[in-house]
Parts: C-alpha cells; structure tokens; sequence
C-alpha cells in the first residue's frame, strides 16, 4: 500500500525549495505535483499564492527552508544573490542537490547594463545604449543617443517601473530627478547604487519573445515566438505562436540558445524580443532583456503546449529529460489586472481556461490569467472579443 509521502526508493530529490512565493511559484509547485515533488517556499509575504503548496519560510527562517529542500530553484530575478550564492556552494559541496538557474544568470539579470553588453559580446543585437551616473552623462547620452531615448534603473524595476521616456532636452532636468537616486541606492528605486541605463529610442512594429528550456546535460528545448502586447508598462496578451514570424525564429532560437549555454544555464529562461527593421527594410530582432525563470508570457503553454513552460522547469531542475514544446493549437493568454472577472462569464466562452492567482483585488495588480483555446482556430478572435466584454479591467483592448 503506498501513502501520501511515499517515494520511488531511487528518487533522491523529493522536495524542491522556491525562492519565492508568488504566482509563479505557486505554478511550478502545480506543475512539479504530479511527477512526484513536493516543494516548499521562501518568502515574506503574508498569504502568498503558493502556501497553497507547500510550507512556506521567511527569510528568518532561512535555516530551516534549507533544510527542508533537497535542490533549489526561484521564481523571481531580484532574488538575494547571497541566497543564491550560498545555495550553490551548498550544492558545489554535495550538501544539496543544485541550485537552479545558477547564481550568473541571476548577475546578469539583475543589471541591465551588463545584460546588454552581455549579448553584444555574444554577438545578440541590441537598441544602442549608454551608461549614466550623472544629469551631465545624460544630456551626453542624449546628444549621442539622439531623442526620445528611454531611461532605465539599471538594477530593480519590473513592468515598467524604474523608467522615463525623455522626449525632448526639457525633459532631461525632470528625468533625473525621477531615477537619480538610483545611482547612489537612495530612495525606494533600488537599494543597491548602480548607473543609469539611456536606451536609443527605436521604431519597433511588435515585442514578441521566445522561451526555452535547458537540461542539466546541455539539452534545450524552445517553444514557438509569441507576440506580447502591453498596457501602462504591464504585459495584456500574449499570443501564441506570433503570426507571421517563422523567418524571425532560427535567429531568436539561436540567441537564447547561446545565452543558456553561455551561462551554463539550467531552467527555463525568457528573452524579450522588439522586431524592427534594418536599412534595408528588412525585419531584424533586437534584445531587450532576460528573464531567468519561467515567464508571464509562457502561461499559455500549461493548455496550449505539449508540455507547459513549468513542468520543464521543474523537470530540468531535478534532471530528467525535457519534454515536447510544440503548440496544441494556437492560444491568446490574457492577464486579469485589478479586479477579477465573473468565473461564469468566462467559462461560458469555448476554449477559456481560468487561472486564479487567490490575491487580494489591487489596482493593476495580476490576480489571475485567462487562455484562450477554442478548438476551431478561427474562432480565437471571436473568444476575444467576448472574454475583453466580460473583464472589468479591459487593459486597452475594447
């Protein structure tokens, strides 16, 4: 008779310890649930989404989160790189099982400007850029750059916080006194100081990103481009795969392919894309940046791909073999900001696949995901449509 902890004799890792509390969290301990793994959380936030899960820790109780985990994994990029680095050593040791992105994907990740001199060195082309630690280096930055340019904290800032859209010189005065004390690690922007990053400002027709998978043994595993549409700096849609982008995909495979293996990375990662056009008028793709977990504009693989963004995550991170990432069929993953919808009202639409995140209702906040997945392709539009009628947050799309 087996029990509710009972384990296949061979299996080693049993219980995988998150950094993070969060909705992504609280998917990837779904996703680790049925292969046989437990997992348990780091995190401070009172009622987080994944206590559904697992025990959560806070970080007083680091020690005990430690050993609690046989192998270690995170949820979020801003994650103490002391943690990680510990956590690593551990491994490094034979104490614990790995530690999963490793800790210089984080170090990129965490610093935009090494990010993009990171993918210049590898050859990933990027929007020109400009590192600024003075107003004065930003009025340079911005003859060189040309305006508009945008200005970015380096380190910190997510769904478009830490940024400043300078349009013209009188802009410049009121731009650094947003970000400024950001180099210096003053104020609530970043409590690390770090230099500004200026970003030449481009035309772009679409943002759209690619996500993959690396195995412990080198293996990687990518899922279609998607197109990613956002509001107010949040991401509103993705649509899965991008219409129109097969010629973009060898070239956006091959870029997050030598990042992973560059950074030795294990664990699902996400590379933000702009599709621009070069001199020539031909479509060209521009980094943006990493993200080195799984990713708001994967969601819609848990319905719509073979094997979701998740559970090759977690599949990675305790070493067993990746699975297929092809498309089920094409798919619109809509976030639910704000305030959530009426459950009935979106069931009611052929194809919808409610995700419920279980936080609080909060201006702009993601409480949930909707995927769109109708068995008759031409009908996506149409589910669209009825799903933007029935939200209370419409995000731009009516």
């Amino acid at each position: 008779m087996t029990t509710a902890n009972a384990y296949p004799a061979a299996q080693t890792i049993r219980t995988i310890g998150i950094l993070g509390g969060g909705q992504l969290g609280m998917m990837l301990a779904a996703a680790a649930l049925p292969l046989g793994y437990r997992c348990v959380f780091l995190e401070d936030a009172p009622n987080c989404p994944a206590s559904l899960y697992g025990q959560v820790f806070t970080s007083e109780q680091l020690e005990d989160f430690i050993a609690a985990a046989d192998v270690f994994t995170l949820e979020f990029e801003n994650t103490p790189a002391k943690t990680v680095a510990r956590l690593k050593q551990l491994s490094d040791s034979g104490e614990k099982q790995g530690m999963f992105p490793p800790p210089q994907a984080l170090e990129v990740a965490q610093d935009r400007l090494s990010e993009k001199s990171l993918f210049n060195e590898l050859g990933i082309k990027t929007v020109p850029f400009k590192s600024v630690s003075s107003k004065q280096e930003l009025k340079a930055a911005s003859e060189e750059l040309g305006l508009p340019l945008v200005l970015k904290t380096s380190r910190g800032g997510y769904d478009g916080k830490g940024q400043f859209v300078v349009k013209t010189e009188a802009d410049i005065t009121e731009a650094w006194k947003a970000l400024g004390d950001a180099v210096t690690g003053k104020g609530s922007l970043t409590p690390t100081p770090a230099p500004l990053i200026a970003e030449g400002f481009i035309n772009f027709s679409r943002e759209v990103s690619i996500i993959a998978t690396r195995a412990q043994d080198g293996s990687i595993r990518t899922y279609d481009l998607v197109e990613n549409n956002h509001h107010t700096g949040i991401l509103a849609t993705s649509h899965a795969p991008a219409v129109g982008t097969s010629h973009l995909l060898p070239e956006a495979k091959k870029a997050i392919e030598t990042l992973m293996t560059h950074l030795d990375y294990v664990g699902t990662m996400a590379l933000e894309l702009f599709v621009s056009k070069d001199e020539k008028d031909k479509d060209i793709i521009l980094a943006n940046e990493i993200a080195p977990r799984v990713h708001n504009s994967g969601h819609w693989s848990i319905e719509g791909a073979v094997t979701s963004q998740f559970e090759n995550h977690m599949r990675a991170v305790v070493g067993l073999p990746l699975g297929d990432t092809d498309n089920v069929y094409p798919s619109v993953m809509v976030n639910v900001l704000g305030e959530y919808p009426n459950i009935a009202d979106v069931l009611s639409i052929d194809g919808a696949h409610y995700h419920t995140y279980h936080k609080e209702e909060r201006a702009d906040r993601k409480i949930a995901h909707i995927t769109l997945m109708p068995n008759d392709v031409a009908k996506l539009d149409e589910a669209l449509d009825q799903l933007v009628a029935v939200l209370p947050n419409k995000m731009g799309l009516d």
